[in-house]
């Protein structure tokens, strides 16, 4: 901590600005090591949500995670995550132990090109984690399908434009959209394009213009970003001006 940030107040400072960029709104951390302190705090969800962001944005260090054993200066360390040898399809993430905390494991795995995580928090024992963990995976992989809604570059809809060259445009998918719901009940999936009205030209590809909000059974599930799939030109003087007349009695 000291090397990167100076000290660990700051460090800890970047911590907790690192977790909020990625959505964790129920941590706080107070110090580097993870040890309980006054203040310092998580939640299964937001573990989720952090061990996810480490798989999807440092690919090159989550492989270490699925080493079983190291050895260095002639002394083998042996990874605690004892589902690595129970499981071929785990390949992490992290074990953790304190009186406070209890036994903790953030596990990780992939079947048939999906990738699962569980988190238990709080177990009393090695082995009533590693039970749960493993209970919790299966279930998952059992009880749930992925869908994938979208191909990156799909075109979602077309979208009104103003002051533009052309009258409307193609937006779609800026990668591939899945949803996880339970086994068999992908007809109660929903999806409604909400644009970022009113687009107004000039509109470059890749630009986002709207959002798919996905529902299922009638509650929200997910949202996406959507952007536009192809550029569109500010039209000429006399028809912007016309289009400002219209937008003015929307």
């Amino acid at each position: 901590a000291e090397a990167v940030a100076g000290s660990e107040p700051a460090f800890v400072e970047r911590m907790n600005r690192e977790a909020g960029r990625l959505g964790m709104t129920d941590t706080n951390f107070t110090n580097s090591s993870g040890l309980p302190g006054p203040g310092h705090y998580s939640t299964a969800s937001d573990l989720a949500l952090l061990a996810s962001a480490l798989i999807r944005d440092y690919p090159e260090y989550y492989k270490l995670y699925s080493e079983r054993e190291y050895r260095y200066n002639d002394i083998t360390q042996r990874n605690r995550n004892q589902l690595l040898w129970l499981d071929p399809n785990v390949d992490g993430v992290k074990t953790g132990h304190t009186e406070t905390a209890g036994y903790c494991l953030i596990a990780s795995a992939r079947r048939g090109g999906r990738r699962l995580l569980s988190v238990v928090l709080g177990t009393a024992s090695e082995r009533l984690r590693i039970r749960e963990s493993q209970r919790l995976l299966n279930f998952g992989f059992q009880s749930y399908d992925a869908l994938r809604l979208y191909q990156k570059g799909d075109a979602i809809g077309k979208l009104q434009v103003w002051k533009g060259r052309e009258r409307e445009l193609k937006a779609g998918a800026v990668a591939d959209l899945y949803v996880t719901v339970p086994k068999g009940t992908a007809d109660k999936l929903q999806a409604e394009l909400v644009s970022q009205q009113p687009l107004i030209a000039p509109l470059e590809a890749g630009q986002r213009v709207a959002t798919l909000r996905v529902s299922h059974d009638g509650k929200p599930l997910a949202e996406y970003p959507v952007v536009a799939l192809e550029s569109v030109a500010a039209a000429g003087f006399f028809a912007r001006a016309w289009d400002s007349v219209r937008l003015w009695f929307r």
